[in-house]
Formats: C-alpha cells, sequence, structure tokens
C-alpha cells in the first residue's frame, strides 16, 4: 500500500456473518465461526500496516436478546477463542482488552477472558479491544453512575476516564461491513470526530484489499474538527 496518512485507532462493526452464511445455505453458527477466523486475519494485517489500537465490535448488549440456540452458539464461540484456541489470539502479539459488561457471561469465558488480558498486559506491538456484550448507551449509563457513586460533576476529561475506553483516544476511523449505514450503539461518545466508512461486504469476505481501500479514503479526507482550514 502507498504511503498514506494512517489512523491510530480503528473500530470495525463486524456486521453481516450470520447473512453471509444464509446466503450459502448454512447455520448462522458457520458465518459467525468465519467471521472471527476474519477478525484475526483483519485485525493481524491492521497492526502489520502500522495501526497501534483495533477495537471490534464482537458481541452487542441487544445481541444477547436473539434466540437463545443462536446466543448460546455465540458463548460456545467465545469458549473456543478464548481458552482452547488461545495460540490464534497470542499470533497477534498485541494487548488483548475486553469492553463491556461481561459479569453476565458464563463463569468459564469471564475467567478466560481474565487470563488472555493478563497473559497479553505486557505486548506492546498493539492494542486489540475486543467488545463483548458492550452498548455505548449503557456505557454512558455506568460511567455517569459511577460518578454519582464517587459524589462529583463530570466534565468532559473526567467522564471520559470512567468509560470502558478510559485513557485510550477516540477512533479516527469506523468501519462498518455488511451494507447497513448506521452505528447501532457503538462507541456513540468517542465516535464524535470519527470518520465513517461503510462497505456493502458481508464481514466474512472483507479482505485485507477492502481495509486497506478503506484506510486510503480516509486519508484523503480533510479532518476538520469543526475548524475552517485556511485556503
Amino acid at each position: 500500500m502507498k504511503r498514506i496518512k494512517l489512523p491510530a485507532h480503528i473500530a470495525i462493526i463486524m456486521d453481516g456473518n450470520g447473512r453471509w452464511a444464509k446466503r450459502r445455505f448454512r447455520p448462522r453458527a458457520y458465518g459467525h465461526r468465519m467471521g472471527v477466523q476474519n477478525m484475526f486475519k483483519i485485525c493481524g494485517h491492521a497492526f502489520n500496516l502500522g495501526v497501534r489500537i483495533v477495537t471490534v465490535f464482537a458481541l452487542s448488549a441487544e445481541n444477547l436478546s436473539r434466540p437463545k440456540e443462536e446466543v448460546d452458539e455465540l458463548f460456545e464461540l467465545f469458549r473456543s477463542y478464548f481458552s482452547k484456541k488461545k495460540e490464534r489470539m497470542y499470533e497477534l502479539n498485541v494487548k488483548i482488552c475486553v469492553l463491556g459488561d461481561i459479569s453476565v457471561l458464563p463463569a468459564d469465558i469471564q475467567e478466560s477472558i481474565g487470563e488472555i488480558e493478563r497473559a497479553t498486559a505486557h505486548l506492546t506491538s498493539g492494542l486489540l479491544n475486543i467488545c463483548v456484550n458492550y452498548g455505548a448507551r449503557q456505557e454512558v449509563v455506568r460511567a455517569v453512575n459511577k460518578a454519582v457513586a464517587l459524589g462529583r460533576f463530570v466534565d468532559e476529561n473526567s467522564l471520559e476516564s470512567l468509560f470502558y475506553t478510559g485513557g485510550l483516544p477516540d477512533p479516527d476511523l469506523i468501519i462498518r461491513t455488511g451494507g447497513e449505514i448506521r452505528l447501532s450503539n457503538f462507541l456513540l461518545y468517542q465516535a464524535a470526530y470519527s470518520e465513517l466508512y461503510f462497505s456493502g461486504k458481508m464481514w466474512p469476505e472483507f479482505s485485507k484489499r477492502d481495509l486497506e481501500k478503506a484506510i486510503e479514503n480516509y486519508s484523503a479526507r480533510d479532518r476538520r474538527y469543526g475548524n475552517v482550514r485556511e485556503e
């Protein structure tokens, strides 16, 4: 890829796994498995390009209201990668953090998440945030309640410190696959000045070259943050 302005932080809404599988007359669980495999491939490529932080939307708070069979299949997928296939996560050689309310997850998955986070805490090649049972509105409410419990007023900086993403830079670029054009309760506060890129491709078919195209598109944009740039 030619020299371009590289985003430091990319966030990805990995949409379209189930629809991709359905078009191939396969169960939705197959699409989710292929989606996780593609997550490692695309995130690895992002880090190889020089991106420092990647945040992926793996499971929304709303996803837990899906049919029990599908939710159970998603839990099994988490078990597979957080426990049985830890080496796939270690291959990225980056620090891994799970963002969201994991208290509702099965105890064994919570334990595996803690193990992965501890085992990768010393890695400095990059940061992969995996959002699990995450919702942006829920995150804001959680932060406000924490501020109330501390008995203090907040400004922008102190409120941001109470988010799951506290201490991290906001995403420069948010990519959504699957053809939908919305944020779906993902990083709403942090996305205030993020550049948005929407792809019609389903997530399992989103390629390394597609990622490069999204970054090239980002690089060509003029980010003014509400200011007027002198001609």
